[in-house]
């Protein structure tokens, strides 16, 4: 008899589950451990897996559809079992076996191919002729030469008048001698093509700036639909942004003493593939700090406070639909070294969207750095049920004053957002000075 195979509860708060890609199609034989299809959730895209051997029979979900939990999404059995679909589930279409899986658009109709030729990009470009200065002749900027009719096209035509280049000084590169517009570009660096003054209206920019300007549309304007992902996103930070009371403390570190530290650990364990990042010590340093100033690994329960025993501290990576924040349990139980090694397979897994549900959940407290991206200072929304999340900016070489003399320094700026329900200024500002105090006596992380 056949297995009705599913769709499982891949995440704490998924209700429903977007069937991305089938794996496996109708007719192909299944082993317990194989993947069988990609399933968007509501905070990570994973690969659904099968527990049977035996066929793939039947698929009743199609790419694109929203299957929610415990709704059947493939049948798995003996080769030439017949199976129906379940109550309540449609009968998909089902495309050529010859043609492959198929996406969920693959049915629509195909319109007939016009008998008629589209017009070229030529024409098209001569029903919208370029704009002309109030100062210039109406007529175009060039007459073709005394021996005859300059050959050039509308596009060709339009850029020489915006780059200021004399065509019927042009050599064509197009049929019979045309000038098209690779012509007039590659003119545009020549100053002797170039005409001797620009329009009175037109700003003075040199040629090279206008060959670096992108013409055209930014973007095509269309409507996207939310995916599961970033409709969770948008739901939740709207939830922590407008149902909790932020606050913000924030505190510049001497980053001089972390750097020197990480570069000598660094160079001198290159060789058994130690690479420590900053954001490896600061992770260290939040468990130690949390440690020091338990109050802040805690959550708002409703009625009360909930303390937690543990730091579990999350950080945030970016993906390509949001972002995800991959949790190293007990991160107070190991040393700075455990918790590189797993977090960068933390980081590969998330960007690979092979995150398991509970590597990314249970988090007690969260780090968001921007720094690898320049940003110096900002100040990011609690990841609930957390009570705070931790910004860490770039390091800046900036001028300090060091024993009433002023010297070249190695600032970061770290920036606590607090739940006020939970943690208050003082408390957030002993955190921070504990974590301060961490960084910059970063050899108290190596212990």
């Amino acid at each position: 008899m056949a297995t009705i195979i599913e769709m499982p509860k891949l995440s704490d708060t998924m209700t429903v589950g977007t069937l991305i890609k089938w794996l496996k199609n109708e007719g192909e034989t299944v082993k317990s451990g194989d993947m069988l299809a990609e399933v968007e959730t509501d905070k990570a895209t994973m690969e659904l897996e099968s527990f049977f051997d035996g066929t793939l029979l039947r698929q009743f979900a199609r790419v694109g559809d929203q299957v929610a939990i415990g709704a059947p999404l493939a049948a798995v059995g003996q080769p030439g079992e017949t199976v129906e679909a379940p109550v309540g589930v449609p009968q998909p279409a089902t495309p050529d076996a010859s043609a492959g899986p198929q996406p969920a658009l693959a049915q629509a109709p195909v319109p007939p191919v016009p008998s008629a030729p589209p017009p070229a990009p030529a024409q098209v470009v001569v029903t919208a002729p370029a704009p002309v200065p109030q100062s210039a002749s109406p007529k175009p900027i060039v007459s073709g030469p005394a021996e005859g009719r300059l050959k050039i096209s509308p596009l060709a035509r339009k850029f020489a008048q915006e780059h200021h280049v004399d065509p019927s000084r042009v050599t064509g590169s197009g049929p019979g001698g045309r000038i098209v517009k690779a012509d007039i570009l590659a003119a545009a660096a020549n100053p002797s093509l170039l005409k001797s003054a620009a329009p009175a209206s037109s700003p003075s920019l040199a040629p090279s700036t206008f060959r670096l300007l992108s013409r055209g549309p930014v973007q095509e304007e269309k409507l996207l639909p939310a995916s599961n992902m970033r409709a969770t996103i948008s739901r939740r930070l709207l939830e922590a942004k407008t149902q909790i009371p932020h606050f913000y403390v924030e505190v510049e570190i001497d980053a001089a003493p972390l750097l020197a530290v990480r570069g000598q650990i660094n160079s001198g364990l290159e060789k058994e593939g130690v690479k420590l990042s900053v954001n490896d010590f600061i992770l260290k340093a939040c468990a130690e700090a949390l440690r020091r100033v338990p109050g802040v690994n805690c959550s708002w329960a409703g009625t009360g406070i909930q303390q937690h025993s543990a730091a579990h501290v999350s950080f945030a990576v970016a993906i390509d639909d949001g972002l995800i924040t991959p949790v190293i349990r007990d991160a107070h139980l190991k040393n700075i070294f455990q918790i590189s090694t797993e977090a960068q397979a933390l980081g590969k897994r998330a960007k690979d969207k092979k995150l398991k549900p509970d590597e990314f959940t249970g988090g007690t407290f969260c780090v968001s750095n921007l720094g690898m991206f320049g940003v110096e200072r900002f100040s990011a929304i609690i990841n609930p049920p957390n009570a705070a999340i931790l910004a860490v900016g770039t390091t800046v070489k900036k001028p300090v004053v060091v024993n009433d003399e002023v010297v070249a320094g190695q600032r970061m700026s770290l920036t606590l957002s607090c739940d006020h329900r939970v943690v208050d200024g003082a408390l957030g500002a002993t955190f921070l000075n504990a974590l301060k105090d961490l960084l910059e006596k970063p050899a108290l992380l190596l212990v």
